[in-house]
């Protein structure tokens, strides 16, 4: 079977490698399909990684990631606003299919998630003029809702297919497995974000039971309770596309492992465990 369906999140290794050598690992593995965080191309520089992409004809599902819009004074959603536009700007440098917005939760010292999110509508309005003239699509990405408070107050794909219609073009979602398996309302929300064009990215990985810290260890495909084909069929009947994104964060198993075995392990999983004609 073909890898081509498949992208890895560069924090899957980011214990492991750094850019560069996370590239060449996923390019020995012939993954050409890649999504890397900001801060490991800072580490390099946003010129030699967009080097390392051009030169390797690398494919970016999505940068990660803007967002975190809340904040308690103006000057520090500026400051927020500011470095989000800098992240467009990387993102389109980098020729990324997306930027990946994890929009942030309550203001510090609040209690009001009302509050938050009208700052994240706020702010993602005054960032949509930027993002449209660079020609990068702003993927919303609804967290499970053990993250409202400190990452993001918006929690369900509902939520977001909400502000994607109040905010209109060049604004998505990131469907993101570990954060959405659960809701009730997914099937309905999945063919609503269909008829939006509004799926941007796929990411995958998979919920352990039990699971040990909610942050730092997520499980390889096929670990967990997560119905990956399902959900994958859900989404190819909407009329998206996007690649399976590979995003694990395992503090505890996965980046204490060599960066080959986890890639092979990302192969393996993927053919096996994620396509939507893989029995349930």
């Amino acid at each position: 079977m073909s890898v081509d369906g498949l992208s890895i999140n560069l924090a899957t290794v980011r214990e492991q490698w750094g850019f560069a050598a996370a590239v060449d690992g996923c390019l020995r593995h012939g993954i050409t399909a890649i999504a890397p965080w900001r801060e490991q191309i800072a580490k390099i520089g946003l010129a030699e990684a967009s080097r390392i992409v051009h030169q390797n004809n690398l494919h970016l599902t999505g940068l990660c990631r803007g967002g975190f819009f809340p904040a308690a004074t103006a000057e520090k959603r500026s400051a927020a606003l500011d470095d989000n536009r800098r992240a467009v700007d990387e993102a389109a440098e980098l020729g990324a299919d997306c930027l990946v917005l994890v929009v942030g939760g309550l203001a510090e010292n609040s209690r009001d998630i009302v509050a938050a999110r009208q700052m994240v509508a706020d702010g993602l309005d005054a960032l949509l003029p930027h993002a449209r003239a660079c020609n990068v699509p702003l993927a919303i990405e609804p967290l499970h809702p053990m993250y409202a408070a400190d990452r993001a107050c918006v929690n369900t794909l509902g939520q977001a297919l909400d502000m994607c219609e109040l905010l209109g073009e060049g604004v998505g979602v990131a469907i993101d497995v570990y954060h959405v398996w659960w809701d009730p309302d997914l099937a309905a929300q999945i063919a609503r974000a269909g008829k939006m064009n509004a799926i941007l990215a796929h990411h995958i990985c998979d919920w352990l039971v039990p699971t040990r810290d909610m942050l730092t260890d997520r499980g390889m495909m096929g670990d967990g309770v997560i119905d990956l084909p399902a959900i994958r069929r859900m989404v190819e009947a909407a009329g998206g596309t996007p690649k399976q994104e590979v995003e694990i964060f395992s503090a505890q198993n996965w980046w204490l492992k060599p960066g080959d075995e986890v890639l092979k392990a990302c192969i393996d999983r993927y053919e096996n465990c994620c396509q939507s004609d893989s029995p349930a």
